[in-house]
């Protein structure tokens, strides 16, 4: 009969398991004691069995496509927390390059709580069949599996933005473009005004909306309109004409445009590409608010769309909160006593996951939802 032995899947690497030679986690991660010591806790810990999922399978064979969030749904009622049930220490352990695609994961359940454990089948000595535990190197391995569906929100890392309005005033900004032209596509160049220490790639907003609160119609901040990429091409600096000194603009080359850049538009540096590991908790103190407005033009929201949210790190929200998304009760006419009217309680029907922190203003993912999400709908913690 096959012989099974289980390791706590992310606590393994912090609690004493040597990695291969080469190992990226081992070159970049350097590990402390403190660090050891509150994975092991946390690898202790796992969850109770009355937070699985009712269908909760024993096992699951990771596949190209997954995700740690989209895994931990076919185990527990509230996916969000898996770091819980992996044994992972959210703020340190944070590396979801250690799964991969073809790798067993296998629930174990002891002392009333559950565990979800890595396991690779190799041949024993007699021939016989084992699982015993297994890290891979992230230098020979390929796909590994993110911890969400990180396609959905790489876009908005760079797109969305929240500015103040003296911000937007003082920034770099397009003053004419070759020819006359008026508006410029991918590919044309754009002459610029405003930059001092040019940087190799910069972001083109419109003119900023105002982000209101929805209760008291307060400006929280401006979202600036997303327009396109653009790439230095060539200094600027001074000339003289007719014995007078002018300044000859920096020019920048379009890369790519989501409308179609205009003078005026103005400019942000592109910000160095984050490895935010994205790993979902509940906020450290009880939070609640409402959504200020969809992205883009959409009236309404589903699953996979993007909110702004009337709370930032003011308010202690953070990259990686998961919030729960109630719809609202309606008054109703209670048919049994004569038609009194009556006020049905919120009902919880989404969660959010917080990608992106401003001052006063934040940007969610909708991982699930089951009506549509308007502007000034609430989200409290989980």
């Amino acid at each position: 009969m096959p012989m099974y032995r289980a390791l706590p899947l992310f606590a393994a690497a912090l609690a004493g398991l040597t990695l291969p030679v080469g190992s990226a986690w081992a070159t970049n991660f350097p590990i402390t004691p403190e660090q050891r010591s509150t994975a092991q806790q946390v690898a202790q810990q796992g969850v109770p069995l009355s937070d699985l999922a009712p269908n909760a399978p024993e096992s699951h064979t990771v596949v190209p496509g997954d995700t740690l969030w989209g895994i931990s749904s076919l185990f527990l009622k509230s996916p969000w927390r898996w770091p819980e049930l992996w044994g992972m220490n959210r703020s340190q352990i944070a590396n979801p390059h250690l799964i991969y695609p073809g790798q067993m994961l296998v629930l174990v359940k002891r002392d009333g709580k559950a565990f979800l454990e890595l396991a690779q089948q190799t041949s024993g000595a007699n021939g016989s069949s084992k699982l015993s535990p297994r890290i891979r190197s992230s230098a020979t391995a390929d796909n590994p599996v993110a911890a969400i569906p990180q396609h959905l929100i790489e876009p908005f890392l760079n797109e969305a933005v929240v500015l103040d309005t003296d911000e937007m005033a003082s920034a770099p900004r397009v003053v004419a473009a070759p020819e006359g032209k008026v508006l410029m596509a991918a590919g044309d160049l754009a002459y610029v005004r405003g930059i001092t220490q040019p940087q190799d790639s910069y972001r083109l907003f419109r003119s900023p909306r105002p982000l209101r609160d929805p209760s008291t119609g307060e400006v929280l901040g401006y979202e600036g309109v997303y327009v396109g990429a653009a790439d230095f091409t060539r200094h600027g600096g001074n000339r003289q004409v007719d014995g007078k000194a002018l300044d000859v603009p920096v020019t920048l080359t379009l890369r790519q445009v989501r409308i179609e850049a205009g003078v005026g538009d103005r400019l942000s540096p592109i910000p160095p590409r984050s490895f935010n590991r994205y790993v979902p908790h509940a906020p450290e103190k009880a939070l609640e608010g409402q959504i200020i407005s969809i992205y883009g033009e959409a009236v309404t929201a589903g699953q996979n769309q993007i909110v702004a949210l009337n709370r930032g790190l003011d308010d202690g929200l953070a990259r990686g909160h998961v919030l729960a998304l109630w719809r609202a009760g309606k008054p109703v006419k209670d048919s049994t006593a004569g038609g009194q009217l009556v006020q049905l309680p919120d009902e919880k029907h989404g969660v959010l996951f917080v990608f992106q922190t401003f001052k006063r203003v934040s940007y969610a993912l909708i991982i699930s939802v089951k009506t549509a999400v308007n502007a000034g709908d609430r989200f409290t913690s989980p």
